[in-house]
């Protein structure tokens, strides 16, 4: 047994387990949250814009994978194992489901049982050892990659409950007042995207759209905010540029480690959704979710305002960018002064 091993305690696996989802989020989600909004306009002036734009959403797919591999990678496994947890988490991630005698990919699967199958994927191997000796390249993939596979596929019905459930919570905030709903909305998403839950996921379920819709976006985009405000001082700018593109879930270590990053993401969005309530910003169940990204949000409530053009980017403006950050400044500041936190909350967790 290795050193990495003999230490591992279940706080340590659980960090593991999040690193790795963190940085695969980061690898597989950021190209497409970059780019396909672009590659979506550019398409209209040259199909290879099209190519490029399905190259963008291709490596999307690959997101299950990616982070089976890198929570592998984080418990030192070998080449063999670390491509059987990356099955194992592909199958359990619901990603592919077969239907009408074909399989089909239906998105990047839920987070969470992708996390579940390859941990279990993972306390196999690390049960196994050496134990099958010459037989290990021919075993391991079935015990280790089939069975915790056939796990995950088995308690992903289950699993989907978590986000059925929110779903409803969320839901039920539509019956409310409008500026309470909004500002409620937008704090729950602004904590959701730093979960394990898809804010994507719960929008498209429940068929989100109006004002709840913009301040499901509204709630994210202030979460990226009030996060790479605290990502100035102690992280790279490689990470707050990452942060700042979409991948607010690479923050997700950093949310069960120090939960008190709560409070200003939502404070933050609280003024954002009071804000999305004031200038009726709007969106649809698809563009719900995205926040900053690619600009799905800001684009798609533009659609909905009448007048000026200017004036409603102006507006755009206003609750996409200065209200939020000029809130979690102030936010920020006085948590750190009162010593609420200390700036360490915010940085990037890559390793436990």
């Amino acid at each position: 047994m290795t050193e990495v091993q003999q230490k591992l305690t279940a706080r340590s696996f659980l960090f593991k387990v999040l690193n790795g989802v963190a940085l695969g989020i980061v690898v597989g989600l950021i190209p497409n949250a970059i780019l396909g909004e672009l590659f979506k306009y550019l398409m209209q002036f040259h199909p290879f814009f099209g190519t490029l734009l399905n190259v963008v959403v291709g490596i999307q797919f690959t997101v299950p994978v990616i982070v089976g591999v890198l929570i592998a990678m984080q418990f030192k496994l070998n080449p063999l194992q670390t491509v059987i947890v990356g099955t194992a988490a592909f199958v359990g991630s619901g990603a592919a489901v077969f239907q009408d005698k074909v399989w089909m990919l239906v998105g990047i699967g839920d987070l969470i049982n992708t996390m579940l199958t390859a941990s279990i994927s993972v306390l196999i191997i690390l049960w196994i050892k050496d134990r099958l000796g010459s037989l290990n390249i021919i075993l391991l993939p079935i015990i280790a990659g089939g069975l915790a596979g056939l796990i995950g596929i088995l308690s992903l019905p289950y699993v989907k409950l978590i986000t059925s459930t929110l779903g409803q919570l969320v839901n039920s905030f539509t019956n409310l007042q409008p500026v309470l709903m909004c500002v409620l909305i937008a704090i729950v998403f602004s904590i959701l995207i730093i979960s394990p839950i898809s804010t994507v996921a719960i929008a498209m379920a429940i068929g989100i759209s109006g004002m709840a819709s913009g301040a499901a976006n509204l709630g994210v985009a202030a979460a990226a905010t009030m996060l790479v405000i605290g990502s100035l001082k102690v992280n790279k700018s490689g990470i707050t540029l990452a942060i700042l593109m979409g991948a607010m879930k690479m923050m997700m270590p950093n949310l069960i480690k120090y939960p008190i990053i709560i409070l200003p993401i939502a404070v933050t969005a609280a003024m954002s959704g009071l804000a999305g309530a004031i200038f009726n910003i709007q969106g649809t169940p698809a563009s719900a979710g995205f926040g900053y990204s690619g600009l799905v949000g800001p684009i798609n409530a533009l659609k909905f305002m009448d007048g000026n053009i200017g004036l409603n980017l102006g507006i755009l403006a206003l609750a996409y960018i200065v209200i939020p950050v000029i809130t979690g400044l102030i936010v920020n500041t006085l948590c750190l002064k009162f010593k609420i936190y200390s700036p360490e909350v915010f940085k990037f967790q890559s390793g436990e």
